[in-house]
């Protein structure tokens, strides 16, 4: 490990200065209002936003590089839905090698330009037996089944404290606005619980059926350490997924990645109307908690 990346992995407040310095140096004066995470499939999202400036993530100081084909690798700056945001088009992985201190990195650098706000998504697996390859998820809780926590290890205070609150991980309050945005434009929007997994392989029937049994609706290898470092930093969270395969154990068939890819592009198109109206109706806040 680089001492960059032992650093970031520490989240040293130096480290996460150093690299919203290097941001900033892209587009001075740019404070984003929030910020959005692009997962499997959905870098395309990033077609929406009115782009006032590109950053590749090797030129931000402690930013990991993106090995997944899929994920672009670049800081986004600009407006979606009128709103300032900063997306990362493109996630780390703790199955890339990265420690959870080194995937949630990223968040703690957005936080520190000025995001109170992350909208955060992803493409999943799909257990709920009436819910379909394509179906749009509004995540209302999660399950952390990596084995390992972002905060884990010496807590720094100006971050956030040392035993944050999630017992309300996803804001209730954004959570509605999700609910009446896709009202509004007519997009189904199921509701459930995320369970994240260490991957990279996809699950076997048995542990399909426990993590049914433990109370998941979907499942990934993403979204849950970025959203406890999120609320560790004081900031509200909305979750999306794009359910991409169906994971029924009795009716389980090999997954082909390209496909899960070409559903998660396909739905794409909805995921970014209603990212966009979210973030319309999003009223800006002096307190992240609300």
């Amino acid at each position: 490990m680089s001492p960059a990346a032992a650093l970031a992995s520490a989240g040293a407040p130096a480290a996460i200065d150093a690299a919203a310095d290097a941001v900033r140096a892209a587009a001075p004066g740019f404070v984003p209002e929030a910020a959005v995470i692009l997962g499997t499939g959905l870098g395309a999202l990033a077609r929406e936003i009115a782009v006032v400036a590109e950053v590749p993530y090797g030129r931000i100081p402690g930013f990991p590089r993106s090995t997944v084909e899929s994920h672009a690798g670049r800081l986004l700056l600009g407006t979606l839905g009128g709103r300032r945001v900063a997306a990362m088009q493109g996630r780390f992985h703790r199955y890339e090698g990265y420690s959870l201190g080194e995937v949630v990195f990223p968040v703690r650098v957005l936080r520190r330009l000025g995001a109170t706000t992350l909208v955060v998504s992803n493409a999943c697996g799909g257990m709920h037996p009436l819910w379909a390859p394509g179906d749009l998820v509004l995540l209302s809780d999660h399950l952390n089944l990596l084995g390992d926590n972002p905060l884990a290890g010496p807590n720094a205070d100006e971050i956030g404290p040392r035993f944050p609150d999630l017992s309300a991980p996803y804001a209730p309050a954004l959570r509605e606005l999700a609910r009446a945005a896709a009202l509004e434009l007519g997009i189904p929007l199921r509701e459930g619980v995320y369970a994240a997994v260490a991957g990279p392989n996809l699950e076997t029937r048995a542990e399909y059926r426990m993590l049914r049994l433990m109370g998941a609706d979907v499942v990934g290898m993403s979204t849950v350490p970025e959203v406890i470092a999120a609320v560790h930093a004081g900031m509200r969270v909305v979750g999306l997924s794009i359910v991409t395969d169906q994971c029924l154990p009795d009716a389980l068939e090999p997954v082909d990645i390209a496909r899960i890819i070409a559903v998660a592009e396909r739905a794409e198109p909805r995921l970014a109307r209603l990212v966009g109206r979210l973030l319309e109706r999003l009223e800006p806040v002096d307190r992240p908690d609300r």
